[in-house]
């Protein structure tokens, strides 16, 4: 009898031992699956990354270790703080209106009767479909100070003088917002409306019988409930969007006069064509403690409304 009830206090501790041993065994399992993509990662990320870093400690010959020389040249080079500026204008002007079109897109198409929701994200998710190169070589010649599409439209419609879209560098810092906006918002509008789905219908129900209207059901309602995934995907859009380099490349070149110049195309046009790798492994590099900014502000508010709930 003592025999037995010993055994039946030891039987929980054994399945919870192969509980554990089977979990371990799991989770072996699955990092040995995801070992390839880990190398992979490791391969094309992690070593570029570390060996940017050590070429930019090196003179433009690469054969004299500088430490941070390269980054105090540039830090006395006004070009540089131009170039800082016109990076976050970009990034955050672009990022912000992406956010709000993709938003009103995204209730725009959930209000769609199901069947007719189809036909609508195909249209919308053109702009984002299409390879980023070729469109921005189409809204050049939409561009174009002598055959602009938009010039004609605008003499023959409202009698405008023609505006220098890419000469001016104001124009030309629009232009290559607008059409980074144009080409990222679709990504914003399927991750919000996937958001959406997941709002459950009797919150809505509630709001209505409380007498709140759509302005209000939008602010008090679908905000709050979509406040994660909007931070993820600024999250990355801002990456995505500091990194850009062939709409800038492809619409202006940087200019006129640098002034739509950004990380991304001053280092090319430093490390590459100026044929100073170092110092232009430096000025990318710049990305990294902005970016880390951003993402340690939010994703700690992530990381706070996820404790909350």
């Amino acid at each position: 009898m003592a025999q037995d009830v010993i055994e039946g206090a030891r039987a929980p501790r054994r399945r919870g031992l192969s509980l554990r041993r089977a979990a371990r065994r799991k989770s072996t399992i699955a990092f040995l699956m995801a070992l390839p993509l880990i190398l992979l990662i490791l391969l094309l990320v992690v070593y570029p990354a570390l060996y940017s870093i050590h070429l930019a400690t090196l003179n433009r010959s690469m054969k004299r270790f500088v430490g941070i020389g390269n980054f105090l040249f540039l830090f006395h080079r006004e070009t540089f703080w131009m170039v800082v500026k016109q990076s976050v204008i970009f990034a955050c002007t672009a990022v912000f209106f992406k956010t709000l079109i993709g938003i009103f897109l995204a209730n725009f198409v959930h209000t769609i009767p199901t069947k007719g929701q189809r036909k609508w994200r195909g249209m919308l998710m053109v702009s984002w479909v299409i390879p980023t190169a070729i469109s921005t070589i189409t809204w050049f010649w939409l561009f174009d100070p002598s055959y602009s599409a938009f010039n004609w439209l605008g003499a023959k419609l409202f009698g405008m003088a023609p505006v220098p879209w890419l000469g001016d560098p104001y124009w030309a810092r629009f232009s290559v917002i607008l059409v980074n906006i144009w080409a990222g918002t679709p990504f914003f509008m399927i991750m919000y409306l996937a958001a959406l789905k997941s709002v459950p219908e009797q919150l809505y129900e509630a709001a209505s019988i409380d007498g709140a209207n759509w302005w209000q059901r939008l602010w008090y309602v679908t905000l709050p409930m979509m406040r994660n995934i909007i931070s993820i995907t600024v999250l990355f859009s801002l990456i995505v969007t500091f990194a850009n380099f062939d709409i800038v490349r492809i619409l202006t070149s940087g200019g006129p006069v640098d002034m739509t110049q950004i990380f991304a195309t001053w280092a090319f046009q430093i490390g590459i064509q100026g044929n100073d790798i170092p110092l232009g492994s430096a000025v990318s590099l710049f990305m990294f403690p902005i970016l880390g900014v951003s993402a340690y502000f939010i994703l700690r508010g992530v990381r706070r409304r996820s404790n909350e709930v």
